[in-house]
């Protein structure tokens, strides 16, 4: 390999090492190449944007779990008219609290005191559904992530197997094959691998990290889909039980 490089850096003459590299490199090398770079663009724009809306969901939930175990009825939030755009708690807990205030309501505009069982069970699904939903949400993208891990590095040895190939046949069309000839189109080759090992490698540790942040996120958003059907219930639910016995 060292024979290798300074066969290439010796014919590059004054020519920058990399740039001397693109020109020997096969349209179809050149080609792949700027799929790859084109896949690193989307993957750092991916992972950008995803570690934003993430940190973000992060601190408004903290935020909104402060002021839901503050009120004295889990209606008061809801009552009040707060919004937290972009919290996924805020929009489960809006979700179940719309459910419930429309089963609660009475024809005078009133609010009852209990809601049946089937109500309850009616809430607790569309929490679910809200559940479901934010997760949805949260992990949008994050397959895009996942192509760049897995297909880059195919797409940089395509590259790669295909430039050593070309280098041989033409090679084997001259009759020479000494270290001189084949060093331009062997590196040239090689540059595509390692274009695409730079882009699977940054994309494997933010996807990695990205996954375990969505993971926490959607055990949180379970945690508190639990927590607010049983408060619901003991608000609600209860109240009917006892006034029915």
């Amino acid at each position: 390999m060292s024979a290798l490089c300074f066969a290439v850096v010796g014919t590059a003459s004054n020519k920058a090492e990399l740039l001397y590299i693109w020109e020997q490199a096969t349209p179809e090398g050149k080609a792949i190449i700027i799929l790859l770079i084109l896949f690193s663009i989307l993957a750092w724009s991916v992972m950008t944007s995803k570690a934003l809306q993430m940190r973000r969901a992060r601190k408004l939930n903290q935020y909104f779990t402060a002021e839901f175990k503050s009120q004295k009825s889990v209606l008061d939030m809801f009552d009040r008219r707060i919004q937290a755009e972009g919290c996924p708690l805020f929009a489960v807990y809006q979700a179940g609290s719309l459910e419930l205030d429309a089963r609660l309501r009475t024809p005078d505009g009133g609010r009852r005191r209990h809601v049946s069982l089937k109500g309850i069970e009616h809430v607790k699904r569309l929490i679910e559904n809200a559940v479901a939903q934010e997760s949805l949400k949260l992990e949008s993208g994050l397959i895009l992530l996942a192509i760049a891990v897995s297909g880059a590095p195919f797409l940089g040895l395509l590259g790669t197997v295909w430039g050593v190939m070309s280098t041989f046949g033409h090679i084997a069309q001259q009759g020479s094959a000494t270290m001189a000839a084949m060093a331009p189109g062997v590196a040239a080759a090689l540059i595509t691998t390692v274009a695409g090992l730079l882009v699977a490698i940054p994309s494997m540790f933010g996807y990695n990290w990205l996954v375990h942040t969505l993971r926490v996120l959607t055990v949180e958003l379970d945690n508190f889909a639990q927590e607010l059907v049983s408060k619901m219930e003991t608000e609600y639910l209860a109240e009917e039980n006892n006034h029915a016995g």
